[in-house]
């Protein structure tokens, strides 16, 4: 039986952006202060934003005097980082491909993974991204990863998530395989009046896994945090993975 594919264009859409994108910009200076003070940024660094969505963190950055490009496989979402980019006065590259083929080989300083944008693929794909990531830094770089802190969403036990926007609605219903790590989405979409489904994963990993994933793949050293820049802990929601 082939192993499930991650639905892109069913969660990545419109309607993402109409749910989540606003809240989301509501703690976008915060993330942005964060991995600004972790990766020790300054400004004139050359920076991938790799899965970057519409654009919140690398406009920001650019903002902020970095030289940056912005890696992303859903156009709509390309569409909106570039017109944002457009209103903030500031240039980034904005390229529509594949986290698992980057064709810059020792290009940046940093790159940025934000936001559970890790995890999309099996895990002999999964780790290809880490190695392309190392590949396309230059030397003395450093790779961030942000995503779900897998003790902590076990501690939880969450199982589901309602988002509300006026009349419209979605809802997020997780089941968590410990077969394969992956935690299973069954997203419902209400919206003008129409429903409807799809169903997605995420490949949580706890920091020791990622760790050796990440040492496997050419950063030596990999420090872990929190959402609030600390080490990390099973308190913590979030987890940052920091690799030298």
């Amino acid at each position: 039986m082939p192993e499930e594919e991650f639905d892109a264009s069913g969660v990545f859409d419109d309607a993402y952006l109409y749910f989540f994108a606003d809240r989301l910009e509501e703690h976008s200076d915060a993330d942005v202060d964060l991995i600004w003070d972790l990766l020790e940024f300054e400004p004139g660094m050359r920076v991938l934003d790799l899965a970057c969505g519409h654009g919140r963190i690398a406009n920001r950055l650019a903002q902020r005097g970095c030289r940056v490009t912005g890696l992303d496989t859903t156009p709509v979402f390309l569409e909106r980082a570039r017109a944002d980019a457009d209103a903030r006065g500031v240039s980034v590259e904005f390229v529509h491909g594949d986290m698992r083929d980057l064709p810059w080989p020792g290009r940046f300083d940093r790159i940025v993974n934000w936001l559970s944008a890790f995890g999309f693929f099996d895990d002999s794909d999964n780790r290809k991204v880490l190695v392309q990531a190392a590949a396309a830094l230059a030397p003395g770089g450093r790779f961030v990863i942000e995503t779900v802190n897998y003790p902590r969403l076990v501690q939880d036990r969450v199982t589901s998530v309602v988002t509300e926007r006026e009349r419209d609605l979605v809802v997020d219903r997780h089941q968590l395989d410990p077969l394969t790590g992956r935690n299973h989405i069954n997203r419902v979409v209400v919206r003008d009046g129409h429903t409807r489904r799809v169903r997605f994963f995420n490949r949580l990993v706890t920091f020791p896994e990622l760790r050796d994933w990440l040492g496997a793949a050419g950063f030596p050293a990999v420090d872990g945090y929190g959402e609030d820049g600390r080490p990390l802990t099973v308190e913590h929601r979030r987890m940052i993975a920091v690799a030298h």
